[in-house]
């Protein structure tokens, strides 16, 4: 049921000793620049980016000199309402997939957000990824946007717009609506090899136009923040206001967009974290577009095929993802995909665990036919699925290998999505998955449960259940009451609240 967290805007604790994890902010996209010495409206629209030539990394500044122009310092009005306990800076109104990430390190282990003037503004990172103005940056750094302002490497600060955003990957999409054309970056089509050396540029403290030099460390790296966990690990120095900012290749394209950092104090040390460029593109393209991103939807509660897992079925290896249960009316349920199934493979190519199955189906556009391969009773076999639209307020069903939903609900050990998205009648919210070791378990909840109200009051959504569970928190409650309706009956159940180191 929990939601994940991105970090942004501002710092309202101090960090403890406790590792934290902290958003960024530096973005990344195409390479298009004009020589810093030659006015920028004075040129025409530029048709293509213009790319670097790799060379020694004795220096970077050739990357840097042509680069720069492009990377912009991004400054966010805030909305009323958005205040230190409820607002950007809270761990509760974080971007949802990097949520959880950051409740792992402790409660004083803010993400770091951006800094805020009077409690009305923040910063950020950004960069232009077209001639016209377009500018990529982070979620978080432009969620409760009254109003946006980037400054340029020239000095100019100039009026922009959110023309969409993605929580679920924290990435933005903003349009500067005055000047151009602007010097501009590309995202690279090919994906860093460890060792590879990167630069990152961004407004970290404020301090715009600062540079940045390190390796990748590694790729595909899983934080625990959502689904689609597939992050750049870069040791290049990042801190807060580096989100939403780019990380460059030598040849000069973006890599991956500056998201979040481990830290035990907040500032760097070495373990930051980059939404690769190709994740980067797709999102982009759809938010251009339409403003939005829709992602295919199987309808499936999948899990990890463990060691154990794969002995049981008989196979060699322990790939694939297991099906645990299929939603009645998905395309995953039509299709004829049953719980014991095991997904081998995605339009012939393989597929090597649960979380690769969740990202690759939500890449792919509603509507787009899939073949998947799976095998069933020891025997391979196929299915060919029209993928739905994956609901908005719907968990994704990625489970670990205890069964534990990727975006459950920490304290409590659930996975939830309104009844009516899951047929399962129009009242209330459904229980989709239980942590067997968690605290609702332990009082007998199940799936296929539905939940009535929480706290006194009726909730519809996932975020009603949320909102409920906070305000108990606030109100320092060591338990929430929850009445639910199962097969038995309709019964009042109170469950302990755990800190949120569990």
């Amino acid at each position: 049921m929990t939601e994940p967290v991105p970090a942004s805007r501002f710092h309202r604790k101090a960090l403890a000793s406790v590792a934290a994890v902290t958003l960024v902010a530096t973005g990344a996209l195409g390479t298009a620049f004009l020589p810093p010495s030659t006015p920028v409206l004075a040129q025409a629209l530029p048709q293509t980016p213009i790319t670097v030539p790799e060379h020694p990394p004795g220096s970077f500044a050739p990357i840097v000199n042509r680069v720069k122009p492009g990377v912009v310092s991004v400054k966010v009005s805030l909305k009323d309402g958005a205040d230190d306990d409820d607002g950007p800076g809270s761990v509760q109104n974080l971007p949802p997939q990097l949520r959880e990430f950051f409740r792992r390190f402790g409660e004083n282990g803010m993400p770091n957000r951006p800094h805020r003037n009077g409690g009305r503004a923040a910063q950020g990172s950004g960069f232009f990824i077209s001639p016209d103005g377009y500018v990529v940056t982070n979620n978080h750094v432009v969620e409760n946007a009254q109003s946006v302002e980037v400054t340029l490497d020239d000095g100019r600060t100039l009026a922009a717009k959110v023309i969409g955003t993605d929580p679920k990957t924290d990435l933005a999409l903003l349009k500067v609506t005055e000047g151009g054309p602007f010097p501009y970056v590309k995202l690279a089509h090919g994906a860093p090899q460890v060792g590879d050396w990167v630069v990152a540029i961004g407004n970290p403290f404020g301090l715009g136009g600062t540079v940045t030099a390190g390796i990748v460390s590694a790729r595909g790296r899983d934080i625990g923040a959502g689904p689609y966990d597939d992050f750049l690990q870069i040791d290049a120095p990042i801190n807060k206001g580096n989100s939403g900012g780019p990380t460059f290749n030598v040849s000069g394209e973006v890599v991956g967009v500056n998201t979040a950092i481990a830290s035990p104090s907040g500032g760097n040390v070495g373990l930051a974290f980059a939404i690769p460029s190709e994740t980067v593109q797709a999102v982009v393209d759809q938010l251009r577009t339409d403003g939005k991103v829709a992602r295919g939807y199987l309808g499936l509660q999948i899990q990890p095929v463990t060691k154990d897992i794969a002995e049981g079925l008989g196979l060699d290896k322990a790939k694939g993802a297991l099906v645990t249960s299929t939603q009645d009316g998905t395309p995953a349920a039509k299709a004829g995909l049953k719980s014991g199934d095991v997904v081998q493979a995605v339009n012939g190519e393989p597929v090597s665990d649960a979380r690769e199955l969740s990202r690759r189906i939500a890449a792919m556009k509603p509507g787009t036919k899939v073949e998947l391969s799976y095998l069933r009773g020891g025997k391979t076999d196929t299915a060919t699925v029209e993928l739905g639209t994956l609901p908005n307020d719907i968990k994704v069903a990625s489970r670990d290998e205890r069964g534990r939903g990727s975006d459950a609900q920490p304290r409590l050990g659930l996975s939830l999505a309104p009844a009516d998205a899951v047929g399962a009648g129009t009242e209330g919210v459904a229980v989709v998955n239980v942590d067997p070791d968690g605290p609702a378990a332990a009082k007998g909840i199940e799936p296929g449960d539905i939940i009535l109200d929480v706290g006194g009051q009726p909730v519809s959504s996932v975020s009603d259940v949320q909102s409920r569970i906070r305000s108990a928190e606030r109100d320092g409650r060591k338990a929430v009451l929850m009445r639910i309706k199962s097969d038995k009956g309709v019964r009042f159940v109170a469950i302990g609240l755990q800190n949120k180191n569990g």
